[in-house]
C-alpha cells in the first residue's frame, strides 16, 4: 500500500483498535475513535471519574499500536506502531471535537466534547502518538 493509499484509509471514519503492552495480563486491546492529521494520531480515553487501565498503561509504556481496517471487500488494514508524544489531561473542546466529529453528527460531537472537557483534570485524556513503523495490507487490485 502506498503512503497515499494508507492515508486515504486512515481518513475514513472506521473505529480503530488500540493495543497497549501490559506486564500483568495480555496486552490491552480496545476500540477507539481516532483522528489522523499532519502525520500524528490522536484518540482519547474517558474514565468516568477514575483512572482507566488504558491511561495507566499508556502513561507507563509510552507506546501503542493502532489498527484500522476496511471491513468490506476489498479488505485493507493499516497498523501504526506509535510513541506517545503528548497526553493532554485538559484538552480543548475543539481538540476533542476534531476526533468525535468524524464519528458523530456535529451537534452530538460538540456536546460530547463539551461534557468530557469539563470532567475533573486527569479523568479524560487526549493522547497524541507519532507513528514510527507502519504495517499495511491491501487485498484489492493494485492502483494503476
Amino acid at each position: 500500500m502506498t503512503d497515499a493509499e494508507r492515508d486515504r484509509l486512515l481518513d475514513q471514519p472506521y473505529v480503530a483498535v488500540l493495543s497497549v503492552a501490559a506486564t500483568d495480563r495480555p496486552p490491552l486491546t480496545v476500540p477507539v475513535f481516532y483522528a489522523y492529521r499532519d502525520g500524528l494520531i490522536t484518540f482519547f480515553t474517558g474514565t468516568n471519574g477514575r483512572t482507566a487501565r488504558k491511561t495507566r498503561l499508556l502513561d507507563r509504556e509510552g507506546s501503542f499500536s493502532l489498527c484500522v481496517q476496511q471491513p468490506t471487500h476489498p479488505y485493507k488494514h493499516v497498523t501504526a506502531e506509535c510513541v506517545v508524544e503528548r497526553a493532554d489531561r485538559a484538552p480543548s473542546v475543539d481538540e476533542v471535537r476534531a476526533v468525535t466529529s468524524r464519528y458523530l453528527p456535529e451537534e452530538h460531537a460538540r456536546a460530547f466534547a463539551e461534557a468530557e472537557t469539563t470532567e475533573p483534570s486527569g479523568t479524560f485524556v487526549l493522547y497524541t502518538g507519532r507513528p514510527v513503523r507502519w504495517l499495511t495490507s491491501d487485498f484489492g487490485e493494485p492502483e494503476a
